[in-house]
């Protein structure tokens, strides 16, 4: 400690790089500093730091930590605490470029496994950014040394030491992320493939404000589909128990069917305490497809849906930079199905209406060996009885779904009503089905060359780059993901370009299918952690799943498969 502030007093004021002699560790009363890299330039990303609090200093109940999940949740409340401290006495803004910013990985209403903040046997460690302060481009020793040594050191008391005080809030949120794991891996031994439990909240604050809307309409579970779950930390949850199978949801516009729909797709993360949707809980592996005008598709086989195309495209191994809504959406379900989801997430509002259904009329005036596409609505039993592949699908504008659904629930002022049997009673006709039924799989395995997967731009540098939660520049291009709709952080936008990075440099030349090299680079990072992919220590990675994995290389620009 005495040695920091020694080397503080003696650059101040010289060039900017001098700092980059502080890096090293220090030991502060109850913790150490570590500066792992110390930025080039007040304008820079802000220096990487990291605290280590050793584990008979931070004295944490082993129960906190007990299992994996435990530990996930427990790291996932200091780093949210850790980040309010931040804001508590951290001044900010001082002098030229970022000077005097502090920040931590930002946290929203899900919880991930992360990077930020590691607990090992009871020790702590987070990880965080400090940007230096500079006056011009000169070394502000006097400002750096209330950042270190009056600043830090109250972040760290009241961001993780003060929690030993009220270890009860900290339990609290642990066992609220255990027991939503315990309800998400009952869904399985139930025939589930979604729960959400009466008195969920639903409804967000707004379109881009993920917290729960204060005025909201609580959910009531109809008593058809009624079901009870247990979790470890008390009573059984009573809630709604979305059956395998074909699931409608339907009503009239603005009652609510979208939002359940959301909180379904949200469903595959945990959430905090307080987030409403907390206990609604999915399937891991459910996927939301939609359509998606204007994106790349790259050797998808989409013949189950999309055939005999005007010049003879071959649909079997289609590509094309320019993909249409029936196309992309073909192809979405496609690229889901190939990383073995269990569950689809549809909803008419983002769906091409020709990939939906062909009405009667329709068919009458345009013969079927001019129409290339079998709409969803002549599938979707297939789905489910040759790949067992279950459907949950919001439809408020067709009745032609009712004859192959086994399940239609009305949401009629965001309450829900099982409607199947009236339903059923509307559906005078089964829907007509292909003559011949083709299997709904990849036929042939897709493997990528390794020049696609090359995280270099031209200059030779490795560029990985996410801009929010909707782009990710990856070497020379910039990936549109605004459109895939269960990427919740940025972290995980961070961490699947890193995976692309290790899939490049480790795995392309064992010639495995595209999803079989992902999930094996997936698979290697849980076992090894999210730090085993960085040859330094960054703090802000976040895992993704599979599913967001894979829909990120499908809609890369430059991808080329070996032929």
């Amino acid at each position: 400690m005495q040695q920091l502030e020694t080397q503080l007093k003696e650059i101040d004021q010289r060039g900017y790089k001098a700092y980059k002699s502080l890096q090293g560790c220090y030991s502060f009363p109850r913790y150490q500093l570590f500066i792992d890299h110390v930025q080039g330039d007040p304008f820079a990303e802000p220096s990487r730091c990291r605290i280590l609090i050793e584990a008979d200093e931070m004295s944490l109940p082993a129960g906190l930590f007990s299992n994996a999940i435990r530990t996930i949740a427990l790291e996932d409340y200091l780093g949210r605490h850790f980040a309010e401290a931040i804001k508590d006495h951290v001044k900010g803004h001082r002098g030229s470029g970022r000077s005097g910013e502090v920040a931590i990985a930002s946290y929203g209403q899900q919880v991930l496994q992360r990077n930020a903040v590691l607990v090992r046997a009871g020790s702590v460690e987070v990880r965080f950014q400090l940007a230096l302060p500079a006056d011009a481009r000169r070394v502000n020793g006097r400002e750096a040394q209330v950042m270190l040594f009056e600043e830090l050191p109250k972040v760290v008391e009241t961001g993780l030491f003060s929690l030993l005080g009220r270890l009860e809030i900290v339990e609290q949120h642990v066992d609220s992320v255990e027991d939503q794991q315990a309800l998400r891996d009952q869904l399985v031994e139930k025939g589930l493939v979604a729960f959400v439990a009466e008195g969920s909240r639903l409804p967000r604050a707004t379109g881009v404000d993920d917290r729960p809307l204060e005025e909201a309409v609580l959910f009531e579970a109809p008593d058809s589909m009624r079901v009870a779950l247990s979790r470890p930390h008390g009573a059984d949850i009573v809630g709604m128990g979305i059956a395998e199978g074909v699931t409608l949801i339907v009503g009239g516009g603005f009652h609510g069917k979208s939002t359940l729909l959301h909180a379904i797709e949200r469903g595959v993360y945990n959430h905090i305490p307080g987030d409403g949707r907390e206990r609604v809980v999915s399937r891991a592996d459910a996927v939301k497809v939609r359509a998606e005008d204007g994106r790349a598709i790259t050797g998808v086989d989409i013949s189950p849906f999309i055939n005999n195309l005007p010049q003879g495209k071959d649909t079997a191994r289609f590509t094309t930079a320019n993909g249409s809504g029936s196309t992309s959406q073909a192809a979405a379900i496609m690229e889901a199905l190939a990383t073995d989801c269990s569950t689809l997430l549809i909803d008419e509002d983002t769906s091409a209406t020709n990939f939906m259904i062909r009405d009667r009329r329709m068919q009458a005036l345009v013969a079927k060996e001019r129409e290339p596409i079998t709409p969803l609505v002549q599938r979707i039993r297939d789905l489910y009885q040759q790949n067992g592949v279950s459907v949950v699908l919001v439809m408020g504008g067709s009745g032609d779904f009712f004859s192959v659904a086994d399940r239609v629930i009305m949401m009629d002022n965001y309450r829900v009503r099982d409607v199947t049997g009236d339903a059923r009673a509307l559906a005078v006709e089964m829907v007509e089905t292909e003559g011949e039924v083709l299997p709904i799989k990849q036929r042939s395995p897709r493997i990528t060359t390794r020049a696609s997967l090359s995280p270099h731009n031209r200059q030779g540098r490795e560029k990985i780059q996410p801009y929010g939660v909707r782009s990710l520049r990856y070497g020379e291009e910039e990936i549109d993901l605004t459109r895939v709709e269960q990427l919740v952080d940025n972290g995980q936008l961070r961490a699947i370009g890193y995976l692309l990075s290790y899939c490049e440099q480790q795995l392309v030349g064992e010639q495995l299918d595209l999803n079989e090299m992902l999930d094996k680079a997936l698979n290697t990072i849980k076992q090894q952690g999210l730090d085993a992919l960085t040859p330094y220590i960054i703090g802000t990675l976040a895992l993704p799943r599979l599913q967001e994995l894979a829909a990120t290389v499908n809609r890369m620009r430059r991808l080329e498969l070996v032929t």
